[in-house]
C-alpha cells in the first residue's frame, strides 16, 4: 500500500503539486537515476525533454508508480508517498497518459473513459450480478468530453478503433482528467498526429491546465514545448541538469543544453 508521512512544508507556503529528491536507479552496471531532483509546480506545465538514454524515461516511470527505485524520496503535495504500481499512483491522484494510450480499440468510448472503474448499478443486480450502470458511465463520459471542448466525438458508445489518432488521444487526455485529482503525466502527446490534430491535442493539454491540474510533459518537440510550457525540466546523463524558462531561452539554446553544447546557468558544468 502506498504510505504517507506529514509532510514538512513551512507556514504560509504552498508545496509542489509533485517532487522528488535523490532518486536513483542501477540496472547492474547501468545507472539510469543518479540523484535525480524534481520539481513540479501547483497548477503548472513543466516539459520534460532530454536526449535518447538520458534516463527521463526511468525518472517518468518511477513518479507514476511503475518503477520503484533504489532510493530518494517522492513528495506529492507536500507528503511522502512509496508507490508500489500505477494503480496506486491513480487512486493518490496521478494520472499518466502514456504513448500506447492503453485504450481498448474494441470498445466503447465509454467503456474505455471507465476500464478498470466501471461504475456498478445499485441494488442486488450491481452486487451479485455486477451488472454495469452504462447510463451512467456514457453521462459522465459525455460530460468529461464536453469539458474539454471534444465536440468532434459524436456518439459516446462508438467504437475506439473508429476515432482519429487525434480524437484517441482526446479520449485517453479525458480518462486521465476524469480521474487524475491532482497531476497529468503525458509522453509524447502530439507524436505521430499531423498538424491540425497536434493542434487539438495542445488546447486539450491548456483546458487540463485551466481546470486546475498540473501537467508532465515529455516531448521532443520543441515548438510544441516552447508554445505550452511554463518551465523546461532538461534531462542529461540521469540526472536533472537545470531548469529553465521558455521566454529566457531560445530553441537553440535549449537543444544545446540537453546535448552537452552548453550549460545552463546555475547547473554544475
Amino acid at each position: 500500500m502506498m504510505t504517507m508521512a506529514a509532510p514538512q512544508v513551512r507556514a504560509g507556503t504552498t508545496p509542489p503539486a509533485l517532487e522528488a529528491t535523490g532518486l536513483r536507479k542501477r540496472y547492474g552496471r547501468v545507472v539510469a537515476m543518479d540523484g535525480v531532483e524534481f520539481e513540479l509546480r501547483q497548477g503548472e506545465i513543466l516539459a520534460v525533454i532530454g536526449d535518447n538514454g538520458a534516463g527521463k524515461s526511468t525518472m517518468i516511470k518511477v513518479l507514476a508508480g511503475a518503477i520503484k527505485p533504489d532510493a530518494g524520496e517522492i513528495r506529492l503535495g507536500g507528503e511522502t508517498v512509496s508507490f508500489r504500481s500505477p494503480m496506486e499512483a491513480r487512486h493518490a491522484g496521478v494520472e499518466s497518459v502514456f504513448q500506447n494510450l492503453a485504450l481498448s480499440p474494441a470498445l466503447s468510448i465509454a467503456d474505455n473513459l471507465f476500464l478498470g472503474r466501471e461504475i456498478r448499478k445499485s441494488g442486488w443486480s450491481g452486487r451479485i450480478l455486477r451488472s454495469l450502470d452504462r447510463r451512467a458511465m456514457a453521462n459522465e463520459a459525455r460530460k468529461q468530453l464536453s469539458a474539454l471542448g471534444l465536440t468532434t466525438v459524436q456518439d459516446i458508445h462508438q467504437k475506439v478503433e473508429t476515432l482519429s489518432g487525434g480524437q484517441r488521444q482526446g479520449v485517453a487526455v479525458a480518462r486521465a482528467c476524469a480521474f487524475g485529482g491532482r497531476v497529468v503525466i503525458m509522453d509524447e502527446p502530439t507524436a505521430a498526429l499531423g498538424v491540425k490534430e497536434s493542434r487539438k491535442v495542445l488546447d486539450l493539454i491548456l483546458d487540463v491546465k485551466r481546470r486546475g491540474l498540473s501537467v508532465i510533459l515529455i516531448s521532443h518537440n520543441m515548438p510544441h514545448v516552447f508554445e505550452i510550457a511554463d518551465r523546461i525540466h532538461i534531462h542529461r546523463l540521469g540526472k536533472r541538469l537545470g531548469v529553465v524558462a521558455p521566454q529566457d531561452f531560445t530553441m537553440s539554446d535549449v537543444v544545446g543544453f540537453m546535448t552537452g553544447a552548453a550549460v545552463p546557468p546555475g547547473a554544475a558544468a
